[in-house]
């Protein structure tokens, strides 16, 4: 399906060097926030208090988290569990016996602004259980890039894998970069954004370089830089649907969604935006860099056997003096050509054409029968 077709290709790999340098800006000031500032980690990688709470009717979240504002608490989380009735409330990392005090000073408020809450349950969750998930997010990331890695090594080439897996870390390094920055929280739905928009990206790429693999095998006479211009360009159409669609879906969740879900669409969308620049202006050049060829895709032909044409004909012959010589053909097609060859190239001096091969089936021998004129 396509919205349009450009007819002209749109020459891309004309401003790598530009495309490049910009990325790799951003990707130093990117790498400069996580230094200094750091992530702005949530409950679940620090530790704190877990508090749930029932109301009878749909919960007012908003109005929970202005309860919780008003009376001091900072760094809270607010959300729905289960059901529209239930209410998880974070708190952050405090002493053990600030923290036994800590679900009674939450009802205390909610009563006054937020009334109609009845205590659940209270849990205190500590660094070590939060640390455990890092490691494990950590692991999941490593894993999720070693198969992203694998599976382009095997579809396509090294080459292809490094180049994806270099622009897929951008990306991720990116949007680690804004969250470090304006220190934004955190948090374990963020980092599953982190993850799917990998996911996101090397679908991209994939595509690209499977129209950079199908040009080079269909069209010959054509650069590096020409073979990427003409995948980039033929697959523009198919971008803008895809992203455009999915871009659309996460501003969606972005705008309505609600506190709960503005983080995780935030990192969607920066994702989203930089994928699409990642897979077609990095991991391109990059791969033209890299030294892809078209001699890489397509197999070089067999050199044929002495007396066996182009097309796979057999021609066998006996020399005679002067000029000419006879020559028997062995066609694939079954016929057989007897004529006189001349030795200079490109010349041809009379031939007999064989009207029909007649196969043994017991020998497997072929003998043909005609007639014709020697030149």
């Amino acid at each position: 399906m396509e919205f349009f077709r450009i007819k002209k290709d749109i020459p891309f790999m004309r401003h790598a060097l530009v495309f490049n340098v910009i990325s790799l800006i951003t990707f130093v000031l990117a790498v400069f926030f996580l230094a200094t500032k750091g992530l702005h980690l949530s409950v679940e990688f620090t530790g704190g208090t877990l508090i749930e709470v029932k109301y009878q009717q749909a919960a007012d979240l908003e109005k929970i988290r202005g309860a919780l504002g008003k009376n001091g608490f900072n760094d809270y989380t607010v959300q729905n569990f289960g059901s529209s009735q239930d209410v998880m409330i974070r708190l952050p990392l405090r002493d053990a016996a600030d923290s036994a005090q800590q679900g009674d000073r939450v009802m205390q408020a909610l009563t006054v602004d937020a009334p109609g809450a009845s205590l659940q349950r209270v849990e205190y969750v500590g660094p070590q259980v939060g640390r455990e998930l890092a490691e494990n997010g950590a692991l999941a990331l490593l894993v999720v890039i070693i198969g992203i890695m694998i599976y382009l090594a095997f579809r396509f080439e090294w080459r292809f894998a490094l180049s994806a897996i270099i622009a897929n870390m951008h990306d991720v390094i990116i949007i680690l970069g804004f969250f470090a920055a304006f220190q934004w929280e955190f948090s374990l739905s963020v980092l599953a954004a982190v993850l799917a928009v990998l996911g996101y990206s090397v679908n991209e790429s994939v595509v690209v370089f499977d129209r950079v693999r199908e040009t080079f095998k269909k069209v010959r006479g054509m650069t590096t830089p020409q073979v990427l211009d003409r995948a980039i360009t033929s697959t523009i159409s198919r971008t803008i649907i895809t992203h455009g669609s999915t871009q659309v879906m996460v501003l969606s969740m972005l705008i309505f969604g609600g506190e709960t879900l503005y983080y995780f669409s935030l990192a969607l969308t920066i994702g989203i935006l930089f994928g699409i620049y990642s897979s077609v202006l990095v991991a391109s050049p990059l791969v033209m860099w890299l030294g892809v060829s078209r001699e890489q895709f397509v197999k070089p032909k067999k050199a044929a056997a002495e007396g066996v044409a182009d097309d796979g004909a057999c021609v066998c012959g006996a020399e005679r003096p002067g000029n000419y010589r006879p020559g028997l053909r062995f066609s694939q097609t079954g016929f057989l050509f007897f004529g006189a060859q001349k030795k200079r190239p490109g010349i041809a001096s009379g031939a007999v054409k064989l009207l029909q091969r007649e196969t043994d089936a017991k020998t497997g021998s072929g003998v043909g029968r005609g007639e014709g004129l020697l030149g």
